[in-house]
């Protein structure tokens, strides 16, 4: 069985790390770099940014941001928010991203999903989807939570992967910023549907969320953002806890991947 991988989100704001509860009421939470830095030594597997107003602004995601944040770090890092075309994709991997990630503009133009496929491999091309509940099924949402895109959340996840992408970052609008838990019943419908992994997003607020995720969810990864920010949850007492309760990690201070 392949390792659950534990991942920190940092929504980018002017230079400096925000975050919010369901997409609103923004609020400081540090800098990009400083942040990185205590990741990097923590043991956190994967890193994220997301320019939270580049798409909203019409500007790439600024590249100063992501070169220092790369400079701190020997992790895989994503970056997301203004990714539009080819171009910006280019320079957001030029300034030291390791995978992008698509929202707005790959529900505006899939072809897109599929030319950064072939540029740079599935394996570094995200397909972000902010999805909220809807009567029958999740609705995805676009530029940055604000306008309906009028698709269904699993039905767009299963294009995206034949289309190219080698993962789907599911956001669940309802659950973020809550710390309620994640929305395992959405990460699992999506996980159900394709045949690519599948990072939960939204929600998480505590150690038993993550195994509800890994578990109930059928998540591949898990992102959060406040409670590590704030250091809330320590990423090695996290990963002790799953390690215990029998889902693979990556533990702390180790190299190699555990099992149990």
């Amino acid at each position: 069985m392949l390792t659950k991988r534990i991942i920190a989100c940092m929504d980018v704001r002017d230079g400096q790390v925000v975050k919010g509860v369901q997409f609103q009421q923004l609020r400081h939470a540090g800098d990009p770099a400083a942040l990185a830095r205590r990741y990097n030594v923590e043991g956190i597997d994967e890193v994220v940014i997301l320019d939270v107003t580049a798409t909203l602004e019409s500007r790439r995601a600024l590249a100063q941001t992501i070169a220092a944040v790369a400079h701190e770090i020997f992790l895989p890092l994503t970056v997301g928010g203004g990714i539009r075309s080819e171009d910006d994709a280019a320079a957001a991997v030029d300034a030291g991203a390791d995978k992008v990630s698509l929202n707005t503009a790959a529900l505006a133009n899939p072809g897109l999903i599929t030319t950064l496929a072939r540029r740079y491999g599935s394996q570094a091309v995200i397909v972000a989807i902010d999805a909220k509940r809807r009567a029958a099924g999740f609705g995805v949402y676009v530029r940055s939570g604000t306008a309906d895109a009028a698709r269904d959340a699993v039905e767009w996840a299963r294009e995206a992967a034949s289309r190219g992408a080698g993962e789907i970052l599911l956001t669940s609008m309802d659950r973020d910023g809550t710390r309620a838990g994640f929305d395992c019943e959405l990460t699992a419908a999506v996980a159900d549907a394709v045949n690519i992994p599948v990072i939960a997003s939204g929600g998480a607020g505590g150690l038993e969320h993550f195994a509800e995720v890994f578990t109930r969810g059928r998540a591949d990864a898990a992102l959060a953002a406040s409670i590590f920010h704030y250091a809330d949850t320590g990423v090695a007492e996290l990963k002790r806890y799953l390690h215990a309760r029998g889902i693979p990690v990556r533990l702390v201070g180790h190299w190699d991947l555990y099992e149990c």
